[in-house]
């Protein structure tokens, strides 16, 4: 089983970025963490970072027939990108959508997720945690 996580602008600097918000975990610590988790559960886990939404998008467009899921943490690209969104269905991988804080109880703007519609599933609010439990749930997702 061979897995995609992709993350989005910004999160290139967890660890520093809004601590109180996000933690003091890195990114790094984040992918290697569940790296190890996938490679324990069966499955290989490749990781993507980008601040720049054109690669994001070419590298789900790469990802069909490489992967069998996505995990994505899109950011604020969220709340913005119908392209982001049509990729993701583009490609049909079932896709987790991730997010560290609770999207729902923050501002009004990041309510609304444009990914959700074309994920099998979000998790959100649980910290460096909800990229474990999204991972946990699309292998169990993918076995099943």
């Amino acid at each position: 089983m061979k897995l995609l996580l992709i993350n989005g602008p910004n999160l290139n600097l967890l660890g520093t970025r809004e601590p109180e918000k996000y933690g003091n975990t890195t990114l790094s610590d984040i992918e290697l963490n569940l790296t190890h988790y996938a490679k324990n559960n069966g499955a290989e886990l490749d990781c993507f970072q980008s601040n720049h939404e054109g690669d994001i998008i070419d590298t789900i467009h790469s990802a069909k027939g490489k992967y069998d899921g996505l995990l994505i943490n899109a950011g604020g690209l969220t709340h913005t990108s119908v392209s982001l969104r049509d990729a993701i269905s583009s490609v049909a991988i079932p896709t987790v959508e991730i997010h560290m804080t609770n999207i729902h109880a923050r501002e009004e703007f990041r309510h609304t997720s444009l990914i959700s519609g074309v994920a099998i599933a979000q998790v959100v609010g649980f910290g460096k945690d909800s990229y474990i439990l999204g991972l946990e749930g699309l292998i169990n997702y993918l076995k099943n």
